[in-house]
């Protein structure tokens, strides 16, 4: 009977660590809002945010005078748009794979943009081909190189 006992403990035992390994955990990645950053004046830090479904992006306005807005036509099929206020932190629970396009709306013209990429960028092909405004469009071309240059 101990044989027994001792048996169905360790075959519990392995079974629950074979399940606990498969079991992931949220993660929660944090993007600075800054006037300068390494890549110039009005930038998030960092502008390519690689998640999985289920992960929390957290924007920090580390200088004032920023928020986060997606950009039209870059968000996952299903995906609702989304508009901080000014100043005020903002977490992004992103569950839908796909590009996420973000932007600051007072500094989008000078190029205050970042791509939040969940799982297989599904949208990849409808979010390149959105048409942005002033530096935008240089930032998010760098910015869709260096995905390039990961995958």
């Amino acid at each position: 009977m101990e044989k027994i006992m001792t048996k169905a403990i360790f075959t519990a035992i392995i079974l629950m660590t074979s399940l606990l390994s498969n079991f992931s955990y949220a993660a929660e990645i944090e993007v600075l809002m800054l006037n300068k950053g390494e890549k110039g004046a009005m930038v998030f830090e960092p502008d390519l945010i690689m998640a999985k479904p289920g992960d929390s992006i957290k924007f920090v306005p580390t200088d004032k005078g920023h928020n986060v807005q997606s950009i039209k036509g870059m968000l996952p099929e299903g995906v609702e748009k989304f508009k901080s206020k000014l100043n005020k932190e903002f977490v992004l629970n992103v569950e839908a794979e796909g590009m996420y396009g973000i932007k600051c709306t007072p500094h989008y013209n000078l190029g205050m943009v970042a791509l939040v990429i969940v799982g297989n960028p599904t949208n990849s092909e409808a979010a390149k081909s959105v048409k942005q405004k002033g530096k935008a469009k240089g930032r998010f071309a760098e910015i869709f190189t260096a995905f390039g240059a990961t995958q």
